[in-house]
C-alpha cells in the first residue's frame, strides 16, 4: 500500500508514523513544498521515501495534512492525478468550503472529508508523535459522496490508528468546530497579547505565571501559518461565537464593577458543570 502524506509536519507526520505501524505493507512517501521539512522528516524515519505531486498516479492512499487554504487550491490537482481506486482524504479544520470546491469534480467518489480532533501546539516533522490519535474523535461529512469500497478503506486505517468516528454534514461541522476549537485558539491568541503588552512595562509578570497560565495560553504557541486560513474559512461561524464569548466576558466586567459576587459565583458554579461532559476527554 502506498501512503502519500502531503505535509509532513506534526498531523501529517504523526498519521504517518500510526500508518506504518499497523500495516507493515504501507509504504510511506512524503510531499512538502518545504525542503527544511521533507529532509527533516526523511531523518527522522517519519516517511521513508521523498515524492512529487507528480508521482501520485502510484498512490493507494492520499492523505492531506497542510493549511485548509492550501487544501482546496491542491485537491482538485490531487484528484487529477491519482487512478481509480486511490482514497484521498484530508485532515483540515473547515469543511464546508472544501466539499463545495470539489462537489463537481470526477472523482469526488475517491475523496472522503475527514477532520481528526487531534494535535498539539507544536509543529514540523519533529513534533511528530506516535499514537496521536488513538481515543480521539474524527468526524467525517458527506460520507454518502465516497464510493463504498474507498470508505472501507478509510475506516479500516481509522480502526487500526484508534479512532472514534462521528458523521456530520459539513456546515454543522463547521459551526460546531468554531466553538469548542477555533474559538479555544483566539482566547488563547489574545490572553497571550494581553499579558505579553503587560511584561513590557512590568518584566516580573512571568515570574508570577503558574500552571493555570501555561495550560490557558498552550494554544498561543500553534502555528499562525495553519490558524489564519482556518479563521479566514470560517470567518462567519467564528465572529458569531466571538459575539457570544464577548458578551459573557462583558456580562462578567459588569457584575465586578457592580459588586455582584454572588451572580458571579453562581456564573462560576453553573459553569463547573462542565467538569461532567469533558469527563474522560484528554
Amino acid at each position: 500500500m502506498n501512503v502519500f502524506i502531503i505535509g509532513t509536519g506534526l498531523i501529517g507526520g504523526s498519521l504517518a508514523i500510526d500508518i506504518k505501524a499497523a500495516f507493515n505493507e504501507a509504504k510511506i512517501y512524503g510531499v512538502d513544498k518545504n525542503s527544511v521539512f521533507i529532509e527533516e522528516a526523511l531523518q527522522l524515519g517519519v516517511i521513508q521515501y521523498k515524492a512529487t505531486i507528480e508521482d501520485l498516479e502510484k498512490a493507494d492512499v492520499v492523505i492531506i495534512a497542510i493549511p485548509v487554504d492550501a487544501i482546496v487550491k491542491v485537491l482538485p490537482e490531487v484528484l487529477d492525478r491519482i487512478h481509480d481506486d486511490c482514497l484521498v482524504f484530508d485532515v483540515g479544520s473547515t469543511k464546508e468550503k472544501l466539499c463545495k470546491t470539489i462537489a463537481k469534480h470526477m472523482k469526488r467518489r475517491n475523496y472522503l472529508a475527514a477532520h481528526p480532533i487531534a494535535g498539539t501546539e507544536f509543529s514540523g516533522p519533529q513534533a511528530a508523535i506516535a499514537n496521536l490519535y488513538r481515543g480521539k474523535t474524527n468526524i467525517i461529512c458527506e460520507v454518502e459522496k465516497t464510493a463504498f469500497k474507498l470508505q472501507e478503506k478509510a475506516m479500516e486505517i481509522f480502526s487500526r490508528l484508534g479512532m472514534r468516528i462521528r458523521y456530520m454534514d459539513p456546515a454543522s461541522h463547521d459551526k460546531h468546530i468554531a466553538y469548542v476549537s477555533h474559538l479555544s485558539h483566539i482566547s488563547s491568541f489574545m490572553l497571550g497579547k494581553t499579558v505579553i503588552e503587560k511584561e513590557k512595562n512590568e518584566r516580573d509578570i512571568f515570574d508570577m505565571a503558574g500552571s493555570g497560565f501555561a495550560s490557558t495560553v498552550r494554544l498561543a504557541k500553534s502555528s499562525p501559518e495553519m490558524w489564519t486560513p482556518i479563521f479566514k474559512q470560517n470567518k462567519d461561524n467564528v465572529i458569531k461565537t466571538l459575539d457570544e464569548y464577548i458578551k459573557n466576558l462583558t456580562r462578567f466586567k459588569e457584575l465586578m464593577e457592580e459588586d455582584k459576587f454572588s451572580n458571579i459565583h453562581n456564573e462560576m458554579e453553573n459553569t463547573n458543570h462542565i467538569k461532567t461532559i469533558l469527563k474522560g476527554i484528554k
